[in-house]
């Protein structure tokens, strides 16, 4: 089980379901916003999938990217796209080289034009895309203030305190940070595991929140800490307030995507449907807990009356791996794959444009579905079976 399972699974499914989906496609929804944590290239090499689609990175795939111009233009396509989206482009500091302007123009934030972008991108391109940007929209409030790119000038952090808000006032506690991937954080004892402090500019240590460790993915957290980027002065991190928003945003954001509003909002949350469940969801996203699965699963179950399986990465597997080549594009794999394709490319060129090599440049979505479509015909054409087009050899 990966830290935000709780929320992209079980909480984007309570999210959807409030939003209009029935119970069935709001699991589909749920699986698709987890999937981004899972698709990895890995994962795409055991289906023979497109490379290109992976939407994030095993650590010992991280390991063995070189840190040369393409290892780094690789990993921010990634990272940058689906969990760290940039929040302002365009950002400016007075006297400040553009090697340092293009990883602080990077940091993600909540409310972005790449969101109102993601958006549209989604929409009318049904469930996986939904999921996938649900992923995004999420992110862009869990990982807020860290950028999707290896930089010690902007990830780095200096120390953390743990507020703990009391009827007495707030308390604060120093946080202590161990190294051991494997050891899973003790919230009594106020100890989390984070990256290794490494000062080199591009070291992968300094990629995103690393520094911060799990922080950021826990929805109960409240600390405030000293990051580079803002010159190691302090902020404050509330995330119980900015999980409330991105739930409520979520709701918003897929009522959008069904239709229900003509177009997508920046600041806009959809607190009049959580009313009547204002308490509960409050209650469970500040509870202090290292999973919130359980509570998220027991309400989305209250929701809709029906069981929410455990989530399996390999659900869609069999369906990809037995369709024909021409059929792989329809099933739900390939319809993800899909999505995160454009995504990416989307993010990564809007970057370019902006005038930020730091990501690169994507082949367009629109560019690779023909290239695709090309070869499905050439398929169809040697096999006499039907092609995209719904015709077949004989037929022409």
């Amino acid at each position: 089980m990966t830290v935000q399972e709780d929320f992209h699974y079980y909480a984007t499914y309570c999210a959807a379901y409030i939003a209009g989906y029935s119970h069935e496609e709001s699991l589909r929804v749920a699986y698709a916003a987890q999937f981004v944590d899972c698709c990895t290239k890995t994962f795409i090499n055991k289906v023979k999938g497109p490379k290109v689609a992976a939407t994030t990175q095993l650590q010992t795939e991280l390991a063995d990217t070189k840190l040369d111009l393409a290892g780094l233009r690789e990993i921010t396509r990634i990272w940058a796209s689906f969990h760290f989206l940039p929040g302002d482009l365009y950002a400016h500091i007075p006297r400040r080289p553009k090697v340092y302007m293009d990883e602080y123009r990077l940091i993600c934030n909540p409310n972005g034009d790449l969101l109102v972008d993601t958006l549209r991108l989604a929409k009318g391109k049904g469930i996986e895309a939904c999921g996938l940007a649900m992923h995004v929209l999420a992110d862009t409030w869990a990982h807020r203030y860290f950028a999707g790119t290896p930089s010690f000038v902007i990830n780095d952090a200096g120390e953390f305190y743990e507020i703990h808000r009391t009827l007495d006032g707030d308390e604060e506690k120093k946080i202590r940070f161990r190294h051991n991937p494997v050891a899973p954080d003790d919230l009594e004892k106020g100890i989390f595991t984070n990256s290794i402090n490494n000062y080199t500019a591009r070291s992968i240590m300094n990629l995103g929140h690393g520094r911060a460790g799990h922080l950021p993915d826990y929805s109960f957290a409240v600390y405030r800490y000293v990051p580079a980027w803002m010159n190691y002065e302090a902020v404050i991190k509330d995330n119980p307030v900015d999980y409330r928003n991105a739930f409520c945003q979520m709701i918003y954001a897929m009522k959008y995507l069904r239709g229900e509003h003509e177009k997508f909002e920046k600041e806009r949350y959809d607190e009049e449907n959580i009313a009547s469940y204002s308490d509960r969801i409050d209650s469970i996203l500040r509870k202090r807990q290292l999973s919130a699965s359980e509570d998220w699963k027991a309400f989305g179950e209250e929701l809709s009356g029906s069981k929410i399986p455990d989530f399996q990465v390999d659900m869609y597997v069999d369906e990809y791996l037995n369709a024909g080549e021409t059929e792989k594009p329809s099933t739900f794999l390939g319809r993800f794959f899909t999505a995160a394709i454009a995504q990416k490319g989307m993010v990564s060129n809007r970057i370019y444009r902006s005038g930020n090599k730091r990501a690169g440049i994507v082949m367009d979505i629109n560019t690779l579905e023909n290239m695709n479509r090309r070869r499905l015909l050439m398929i169809a054409n040697k096999t006499g079976k039907a092609g995209l087009d719904g015709k077949n050899k004989k037929n022409r």
